[in-house]
């Protein structure tokens, strides 16, 4: 018999007998797709077929723990997603929530190359918090896109990112840009001794995701990013994975709210924006902050903080990077919060103060770091 994994799905029924039905086609949809009367009997059903372990009431509903053999994963990491949540993503009132693996996990995926620990090191801090910007917006020239990158590397910031439009527009080429950035960047770096890593946005149609993050590594990047809800699931597990590579990989929100703002499908925002990532083997997450322009609460970001950073299947725990309507202002309230794991996202706010924006920066750094 194989190892087998645990997943669990909230099902808004406050019946039990009818939340156990719900869960009991769960079994069936998530493996044989057939009806269960005709399952055949021997392997398919006793190893391929899904089982319910455990039916309980839980926040206005019930929650499944539903078990699947590793032989419906088949050793392939997309098909592991698919086991876990491919047809059922489609039902209404049905939530994937947690996922307790097994061990042969690991023969699927490594996780993480880099996670908290090596950000860390990387940019040369004992401890965290570290800070991010983003050049923008769409429309400006390279040189304009690469003195923004140069100014964020004298205020000391960490990681200074593209933004999630820019791709290959014809005012700044993806090369282009990397190119100019990247050395933008090592010239700051060479005045002020600071480690800051220019991060380009990879995401890409037609296989060059991959191509990018080799052209990312050859001219210097320190690190690249990728929105997975549009390049797909398994390229940053890829990267990862390649011991050729060795960058890290940073992923973006874009293109993902679909899979959680709904309360009574898609993910919980800790299994989305944590659990997920560190599966695909991301070594940072960003996601929408609270208080912000995005409707996360709190509490669902703070979800999302402990599914980046908890014990999970010997996976190495990443660094969670909340963005979106942070300023100067909101500093205190966001070091309650997060504390000091954490990479805060700061873009339009340093944007805004474009005349001193060295200045800026190293004033925000300063307030973050003496927190």
């Amino acid at each position: 018999m194989a190892e087998r994994f645990i997943a669990s799905y909230l099902i808004g029924e406050t019946d039990y007998e009818t939340a156990k039905q719900r869960a009991l086609n769960i079994t069936v949809e998530q493996t044989v797709e057939i009806p269960r009367d005709i399952v055949p009997a021997g392997y398919v059903e006793d190893e391929i077929l899904g089982r319910l372990e455990g039916l309980e009431a839980r926040d206005g509903g019930h929650v499944a723990a539903i078990s699947y053999s590793m032989d419906d994963a088949g050793g392939d990491f997309l098909q592991f997603l698919n086991v876990l949540f491919g047809n059922s993503s489609i039902l209404q009132q049905t939530r994937l929530i947690g996922l307790k693996p097994s061990p042969a996990l690991a023969e699927i995926t490594p996780g993480p190359r880099f996670g908290r620990a090596g950000l860390l090191e990387l940019a040369g801090a004992a401890d965290g918090p570290l800070l991010m910007s983003a050049i923008k917006p769409v429309g400006l020239s390279t040189a304009d896109l690469a003195r923004l990158a140069g100014d964020f590397a004298l205020g000391g910031m960490d990681f200074v990112k593209d933004d999630h439009g820019l791709a290959d527009q014809k005012t700044a080429p993806f090369s282009e840009r990397l190119s100019a950035c990247v050395a933008a960047i090592e010239e700051a770096n060479g005045k002020t001794g600071f480690r800051t890593r220019f991060i380009p946005n990879i995401t890409a149609h037609r296989g060059g995701t991959i191509e990018r993050a080799y052209e990312a590594k050859e001219e210097g990047a320190g690190g690249v990013m990728l929105a997975p809800a549009l390049a797909g699931y398994d390229v940053a597990r890829q990267l990862a994975a390649d011991p050729d590579f060795g960058l890290p990989i940073i992923s973006h929100p874009a293109f993902s709210g679909a899979n959680v703002v709904g309360a009574g499908c898609g993910f919980s925002h800790a299994f989305y924006y944590g659990t997920l990532q560190r599966l695909m083997g991301v070594d940072a997450a960003v996601y929408p902050n609270f208080g912000g322009r995005f409707s996360f609460s709190r509490a669902e970001c703070l979800s999302i903080v402990d599914a980046c950073l908890e014990e999970f299947a010997g996976l190495k725990p990443i660094l969670p990077a909340p963005g979106g309507g942070m300023t100067f202002e909101r500093v205190p309230e966001m070091q309650d919060a997060y504390g000091k794991d954490v990479i805060y996202l700061i873009g339009g706010a340093l944007i805004r103060e474009r005349e001193t924006l060295v200045a800026a920066c190293r004033r925000l750094c300063e307030t973050v770091r003496a927190g």
